[in-house]
């Protein structure tokens, strides 16, 4: 049916081309958006009008075709009557003219009986020609992944979702002008990088057949945002994509957009404290309300969010003291969980896959959770007060980290050090270690001020904001199984 359908369309174009009509111009003309007429329908009656968008029904009633135009901004509904365009360009109109065609109107506007807005049309022009015809049942397809596939589809057929990537657009916009605002300013590091690093993650390989020369998509900016606090800089931030060689779940996609930021002469408490500043501004500039709903529970972001310790909330809930228990125990406690542990996993790494399946799912509210122990975070300070601990933050909300902050390291030799127990536990097996960064070690040995920075999930951001259901929703074109 749906070739029978393109074969029919393309005889049209051929017709077009028969009467030297291009069937895809590059010249249209508008004078408003939808939107503008409908608000302005009154000041606007007198004046003619150019829209242009895609037809998105059409129904024909003996001398009239009625039909709706919409764009970015709207819908309005149109008229073409035979005894106004002439019955040669209404017949025109009524061959050639299909649902899903990309066109222009210009007229008068009107209101119908019923008091619908109207555009009476004088004149039309195809701007593109759709081959193919819209779906009938794209509001009741079971298949979700179909409509990730088809995403343009998706955005012509749900408002809703439309709305949630203009959503995301605004969110990320405020996020930049929040922190233009805090002095911080805006920076672009590689995206191909010959040594990964910056987080604990497998990262996606690629050749550069130039310089034969393997290189890795990055996993994370930071360490080369902190080759500019070296340089001077003292506050710089970067929104852009990472690439992490991992599984696709409610919140993970391979690829996915992180913010990142870095803040000389601060530390972890600062950053804090930024991050409610930042929260604050945005659910006011958003929703103008300090409470947003996900998965059908109510979130109260208002300031100032509780800071848990990590240990005391850990023995908490699992009764295990960690810093008495050895690896193997707590590998074994893990199991009795039920959890499924790769074999060369650091007891820190142990503590977090318990943590994350069965805590912090139970972390709904916005919580700061602070000082983890040593081993957590390779390139984050130890605490000045505890020297098992580290200065640093995860924010949780709605069972999940929206942020990963940290007083940086920025000792050259203790980062070395700890460099060389993560290439060990690499050499065991652990493929998420990090990797010893030479080049960053020099860097530091130049000196970089004490500074604190921190990594902002955009998707996840917007996927709670938005009441999403999963990640997938909020990236236009997620990574998708072959057919």
């Amino acid at each position: 049916m749906e070739e029978e359908i393109r074969k029919i369309r393309l005889q049209k174009i051929q017709k077009l081309k028969i009467q030297e009509i291009n069937s895809y111009p590059s010249v249209a003309k508008r004078t408003h958006l939808v939107s503008e007429v409908l608000e302005n329908f009154e000041k606007l009656k007198e004046k003619e009008i150019f829209l242009v968008g895609r037809i998105r029904s059409l129904r024909k009633h003996g001398g009239l075709i009625f039909g709706h135009l919409q764009d970015d901004s709207g819908r309005i509904q149109f008229l073409i009557k035979k005894d106004k365009v002439g019955e040669k360009s209404f017949e025109f109109f009524s061959e050639i003219f299909d649902i899903g065609d990309i066109a222009q109107f210009s007229g008068f506007l009107i209101k119908t009986k019923t008091g619908e807005k109207t555009l009476e049309v004088l004149n039309f022009k195809m701007l593109a020609k759709a081959l193919r015809s819209l779906p009938e049942k794209w509001h009741g397809l079971k298949d979700v992944e179909e409509r990730f596939r088809k995403r343009y589809l998706d955005l012509i057929f749900n408002e809703k979702v439309k709305e949630r990537f203009k959503v995301r657009s605004k969110i990320i916009s405020l996020i930049r002008s929040f922190l233009e605002k805090e002095g911080f300013i805006e920076v672009e590091t590689p995206i191909l990088q010959p040594l990964y690093g910056g987080a604990r993650a497998q990262p996606f390989k690629t050749h550069l057949n130039a310089q034969d020369l393997d290189l890795y998509l990055r996993i994370s900016p930071e360490l080369y945002l902190k080759r500019l606090l070296v340089g001077g800089f003292e506050k710089v931030f970067e929104i852009g994509r990472c690439f992490r060689n991992e599984g696709i779940d409610k919140f993970h996609n391979p690829d996915f957009t992180m913010m990142e930021l870095y803040w000389a002469f601060a530390n972890y408490h600062d950053l804090m404290d930024l991050v409610e500043r930042m929260f604050s501004f945005l659910l006011k500039e958003i929703f103008h309300s300090e409470k947003t709903v996900f998965a059908g529970k109510e979130i109260n972001w208002k300031t100032p969010w509780p800071r848990k310790e990590f240990l005391h909330l850990f023995s908490r809930e699992t009764k295990i003291n960690y810093e008495e228990i050895n690896e193997e125990g707590l590998r074994k406690e893990a199991e009795k969980m039920g959890l499924k542990l790769e074999e060369n996993l650091p007891k820190f790494e142990i503590a977090d896959e318990i943590f994350k399946k069965t805590i912090r799912p139970k972390i709904f509210q916005p919580t700061f959770l602070i000082h983890y122990p040593l081993g957590f975070q390779a390139l984050a300070k130890a605490s000045e007060k505890n020297k098992k601990q580290l200065e640093n933050f995860q924010l949780i909300v709605a069972g999940t980290e929206l942020i990963n902050a940290f007083s940086e390291l920025n000792d050259p030799l203790e980062q070395e050090r700890r460099f060389q127990e993560q290439e060990k536990l690499f050499k065991k097996g652990f493929q998420e270690a990090y990797r010893l960064d030479e080049d960053f070690i020099e860097a530091l040995e130049y000196g970089m001020p004490p500074a604190a920075g921190l990594g902002l999930g955009i998707d996840r951001l917007v996927t709670i904001l938005t009441d999403a259901p999963s990640l997938r929703e909020v990236i236009f074109f997620p990574t998708m199984r072959e057919k």
